[in-house]
């Protein structure tokens, strides 16, 4: 389930054959010219609509925290991309605020919350909840695995924590929780075969692609800079894969 981060991005990889896709709040806020945690919540709802009508895959929303101090809070977030053509949504742990993983007490009452404003929609998001410990300085699997546990009963139909590569860890979330883990699919992680071998259901890129591209760009740029140069342009996409996706 890859990330776009774009009409063009998400057209193009639906062209590939992906069968879901999801958005990244990191490569969505760099096209903004924003960092991540700084696109409101009426920045994303527009994002999901423009994205939803551009590809007829289903679209899992990286939502962060899903705005909890927002009018209406974390259940108007829900019913708001929902209706801007959401199948899914992500709530997550962390609060950029203070620069912590939240009290898992709290967290869990978010998830609930997110998960009856999920499941009382005329069709349902399925709602992903996320731990952040790994991809934010905390290395404490037993942690991440209590927080997985919590989020799932207090509703979550899929659990997720970035920043996972060792195979046994992952093997470790799965067989604890007993529900749809997600992957994060970073360079060093395991193959997409060993993470099924794993029983992981669901992998996607997060900021990866989005950051592939930009990196891309600054690269060209770079070299024009420096040496007046064009051989970056000698790999870039095809005409035809464009003519194919946008056509």
């Amino acid at each position: 389930m890859p990330n776009p981060w774009d009409l063009g991005s998400a057209r193009l990889l639906e062209h590939c054959g992906f069968e879901a896709l999801a958005t990244t709040s990191a490569g969505y806020a760099w096209s903004l010219g924003k960092l991540d945690q700084h696109v409101t919540r009426d920045e994303l709802v527009a994002h999901v609509a423009e994205l939803a009508s551009a590809t007829s895959l289903p679209l899992n929303v990286d939502s962060e925290r899903c705005y909890p101090d927002d009018p209406g809070g974390v259940a108007a977030t829900i019913e708001l991309l929902a209706g801007a053509g959401a199948a899914g949504c992500s709530i997550e742990d962390y609060d950029p605020a203070t620069d912590s993983i939240d009290d898992i007490g709290a967290a869990a009452e978010r998830v609930a919350i997110a998960a009856e404003a999920a499941r009382r929609l005329p069709e349902p998001l399925v709602l992903t909840a996320r731990a952040e410990n790994h991809i934010r300085g905390v290395d404490d699997l037993d942690d991440t695995i209590v927080r997985l546990s919590a989020y799932r009963d207090a509703g979550a139909e899929v659990v997720y924590a970035p920043g996972l590569i060792e195979l046994g860890q992952i093997s470790a979330v799965v067989s604890a929780v007993g529900i749809p883990v997600n992957v994060l699919a970073l360079p060093g992680a395991p193959s997409l075969r060993e993470l099924a071998s794993a029983g992981v259901r669901r992998v996607s890129t997060g900021s990866l692609l989005a950051g592939a591209a930009y990196g891309a760009l600054l690269a060209g740029a770079r070299e024009l800079q420096t040496e007046g140069t064009s051989a970056y342009a000698e790999v870039g996409v095809a005409r035809e894969a464009l003519r194919d996706a946008f056509g």
